[in-house]
């Protein structure tokens, strides 16, 4: 079952065309990565998804509903969550504070509530509370829960940031670049969490990722894109033969 549809997404930016007539459709469970050289529109499929930035052209569907002209917040609730090419953490919250801030779109307490909690804020912030725990544990961060952010190493900080966005409670979520900057062990790692954040936690997953290896072992689908336009689309087997993409990306030694 199709979880989001992209269809004929034009995206401009003054004269420049960053995305043209493009279309991608991602199932519900899968792993569907997308690729393509710097600069090829990747993290500005991203940025329409969320709201962040509108098409001139194309709609978006998400689990059925039309969420093309969204804002960003209303679109969390439907059920999308992200992560950056930058890790981005409040360095001086602790760790435990940083994942509470993911859990915003689930709250439905007035401030005043969360000064003087009722009955039914108690209940709401012991469920924040134990959604961190169980995200923390999920994540091995469980020991650095009163840490504060910017002082843990950088692939723990990684995880913050994908346990922020799992915080929410998404039905799909977008990895943008999660290996960079990590080491072969930190990155290994990660693709055992992604793996366990579709099949666990059943979360429909669509990824932008450099890192050619960890893209062509745990995607069951790929989307090239290349000057903002698809040049291909498939499993990874049937992606990485084609032609068009060895000569756009991959480069020759993967036709090997």
């Amino acid at each position: 079952m199709s979880l989001l549809d992209i269809r004929n997404l034009t995206v401009k930016f003054g004269g420049l065309t960053a995305i043209e007539d493009f279309s991608m459709n991602v199932k519900e469970g899968e792993i569907h990565s997308l690729i393509g050289p710097n600069g090829a529109g990747k993290t500005t499929v991203f940025n329409v998804i969320t709201g962040v930035v509108k098409p001139v052209a194309g709609r978006i569907l998400f689990d059925g509903t039309d969420i093309t002209k969204e804002e960003t917040h209303k679109i969390v609730k439907f059920g999308i969550s992200r992560t950056f090419q930058s890790v981005v953490v409040f360095k001086y919250m602790t760790v435990l504070e940083n994942l509470y801030l993911g859990y915003h779109s689930r709250l439905n307490i007035s401030m005043l509530n969360e000064i003087i909690p009722n009955k039914k804020s108690s209940e709401q912030i012991w469920n924040m509370y134990r959604s961190a725990l169980e995200i923390a544990d999920f994540l091995d961060l469980k020991t650095r829960l009163l840490s504060y952010a910017g002082m843990i190493p950088f692939a723990a900080q990684k995880m913050v940031e994908i346990g922020r966005a799992l915080m929410s409670k998404p039905k799909l979520l977008l990895l943008d670049e999660p290996a960079a900057g990590l080491t072969e062990v930190e990155t290994e790692k990660l693709k055992k969490i992604i793996r366990l954040i579709r099949d666990k936690l059943k979360i429909t997953i669509l990824l932008v990722e450099h890192d050619m290896p960890i893209v062509m072992s745990i995607s069951d689908k790929i989307t090239v894109l290349d000057f903002g336009r698809k040049i291909s689309e498939g499993a990874p087997e049937q992606v990485r033969k084609d032609p068009k993409v060895i000569k756009a990306y991959l480069g020759e030694s993967e036709s090997a």
